[in-house]
């Protein structure tokens, strides 16, 4: 039987679950099944490859060089979380709030954000190649060096943001 325990930034327990071969990922999808509110969860560099977090609120969550590549997070909340540096390939952002979210160096290679809410967020030099867009609220968002070959922007709402293209050449 292994124990893990979802705490927040500030050391308090958030959650925590026990089973045989528990994981981060079990552990994670256990709370978000049982709807905990997970606002200001250190989650840094967690391994979440996969995970179903439909739904989940990870509100002020820290998810620095977390490995979330194709995890579903539809309609979840991560407003204020702080991703830099996280793997976000093809993970699926339908719907989802990341209102100054801090995503600088992401990679979101094929990420579906469609009608995604990214009001205020800091997207400088994030790589979002091949990412679905559409639809998406950029207002005011921050996408310094940020890398958009095949990406689909149609419908999004790029009002008040800070657009500097990186060229595609030297990535």
């Amino acid at each position: 039987m292994r124990t893990i325990e979802i705490k927040n930034t500030e050391g308090k327990l958030l959650f925590t679950h026990s089973c045989d071969n528990n994981t981060t990922r079990i552990t994670l999808e256990k709370a978000v099944s049982e709807h905990t509110n997970l606002r200001g969860a250190d989650l840094r560099d967690a391994y979440l490859e996969d995970t179903n977090l439909i739904g989940a609120n990870l509100e002020g969550a820290n998810l620095i060089g977390a490995d979330l590549e194709d995890a579903d997070l539809r309609d979840a909340n991560l407003e204020d979380a702080d991703l830099r540096d996280a793997n976000l390939e093809d993970v699926i952002l339908i719907d989802t709030n990341l209102t100054v979210a801090d995503l600088t160096d992401a990679k979101l290679k094929g990420a579906w954000l469609k009608n995604a809410v990214l009001r205020g967020a800091n997207l400088t030099f994030t790589d979002l190649t091949g990412a679905d867009l559409t639809g998406a609220d950029l207002k005011d968002a921050n996408l310094e060096g940020v890398y958009l070959d095949g990406a689909n922007l149609t419908d999004a709402n790029l009002k008040g943001t800070y657009l500097r293209v990186a060229d595609s050449r030297t990535n």
